[in-house]
């Protein structure tokens, strides 16, 4: 009696750990992209030209 309960035992610890887990392929997370606007630039050339513009215009008016 006591054999069978020890292979009843290993046949049971055995058996939980075959079946314990699969294999699971690596999950790698991609990093953020970011993306930089040139809006920077358009700025800088737009300010100056709207100001020339403006002294045009106030100069012209007298």
């Amino acid at each position: 009696m006591k054999k069978l309960a020890i292979i009843a035992l290993a046949a049971g610890l055995s058996a939980s750990t075959a079946f314990a887990g699969g294999y699971t392929a690596p999950v790698v997370e991609a990093e953020p992209v970011v993306v930089k606007g040139n809006s920077s630039s358009n700025a800088g050339i737009l300010i100056p030209a709207l100001l020339l513009v403006g002294i045009a215009v106030a100069a012209s008016s007298n």
